[in-house]
C-alpha cells in the first residue's frame, strides 16, 4: 500500500530542468506594474521542494502569512514525487502533478501539460497567468513555473536537488538564500528543508509576515509502522513564530528517529 500525502483539509513561461543542474540558476521576477486584477492576498507564500539522493526521500516545506498554508499547497507520494502549488493557486495542480508523474511524465512535461489543461475559469480574479508551482519526481528532477501575474516579488530558483519559489516576497534574496541554505546544510532532509525556510525568512520572507508553516517528507517504506511511506508530515496552522515552532517539531522527529535507530523506542 502506498499512501498519498496531500493536504486538503514545494510572458507565460516555465523555467525547468529535466535533470538537477550542477549549479543553481535564478529566474527573473514577473512584471512590476500593478495588476488590473490583483491576486487574493491569502495565497502568497514561499516554499521549497528537495531530494536526498542518499536515501531517496523527497520533501516539500512552506511558510506563509495565511492560516493553515499546508492545506492545499504541499503534496507528495513516495516513489512518485512532491508538488508545491501556490500564488493565484489552483489546488488541483497538486494531485494533477502526482498523477502525471505516475503516468511517466517528466516534471517539465508535467508542468507544460498542467498549464495547457488549465481552463482559466476566472481570468479576472484568479488568472492562470498568476499560478506558481514546482514539481519534483522521485529521482530529484524538478521543474518550476512562476506566472507573470503572480504578485510581486515573485520568482524561483532551481538548485542542485532543490527548488525554492515564492510570491509577495521581500525580493530574490529570499529564494537565493533558501537554495544556498538547503545545499549547505547536512543531516536528514527535514533539517535541510527547515534550514531553507529559516534562511528565506531571514532574507525578508513573505512581506506580510508569518502565520503558518508545514512540511512533508516521503520515502518508500521509510515511515513508522507498517505500509507507511510518510516519513514526516507536520503542520503549524496558526502561530506568531511558525518557523520556530516547526523547528521544534522537526527536531523532535529527528530525536525519535535516532532513538529508533539506537533501539531505544
Amino acid at each position: 500500500m502506498r499512501i498519498i500525502a496531500g493536504t486538503v483539509a514545494l510572458v507565460l513561461v516555465s523555467a525547468s530542468v529535466t535533470l538537477p543542474p550542477a549549479s543553481a540558476q535564478s529566474e527573473p521576477p514577473g512584471p512590476t506594474a500593478a495588476l488590473s486584477a490583483p491576486a487574493d492576498p491569502h495565497v502568497a507564500t514561499f516554499s521549497i521542494v528537495g531530494f536526498d539522493p542518499e536515501t531517496g526521500e523527497v520533501g516539500v516545506a512552506v511558510q506563509s502569512r495565511v492560516f493553515s498554508v499546508g492545506n492545499g499547497v504541499i503534496w507528495g507520494e513516495a516513489g512518485v514525487g512532491v508538488v508545491a502549488t501556490q500564488a493565484i493557486v489552483d489546488v488541483s495542480y497538486g494531485p494533477q502533478g502526482l498523477q502525471l508523474l505516475r503516468e511517466g511524465y517528466s516534471p517539465a512535461e508535467a508542468v507544460r501539460e498542467i498549464l495547457s489543461r488549465d481552463p482559466d475559469p476566472d481570468p479576472e480574479r484568479w488568472t492562470r497567468e498568476g499560478r506558481q508551482f514546482s514539481i519534483m519526481n522521485a529521482r530529484g528532477e524538478v521543474s518550476t513555473h512562476t506566472g507573470p501575474r503572480a504578485s510581486n516579488w515573485a520568482g524561483h530558483r532551481i538548485g542542485r536537488h532543490c527548488s525554492a519559489q515564492g510570491n509577495i516576497l521581500a525580493g530574490p534574496a529570499v529564494v537565493d538564500d533558501m537554495v544556498e541554505a538547503f545545499e549547505a546544510t547536512g543531516g536528514h532532509l527535514s533539517l535541510r528543508l527547515q534550514a531553507a525556510l529559516e534562511a528565506g525568512q531571514a532574507a525578508g520572507g513573505d512581506t506580510r509576515g508569518m502565520q503558518s508553516a508545514a512540511m512533508l517528507v516521503v520515502g518508500e517504506d521509510m515511515g513508522v509502522w507498517l505500509n507507511n511511506d510518510v516519513v514526516l508530515r507536520l503542520q503549524v496552522d496558526d502561530h506568531p513564530e511558525p518557523i520556530v515552532e516547526l523547528r521544534r517539531l522537526v527536531e523532535m522527529a529527528a530525536d525519535r528517529r535516532e532513538r529508533r535507530r539506537a533501539g531505544r523506542g
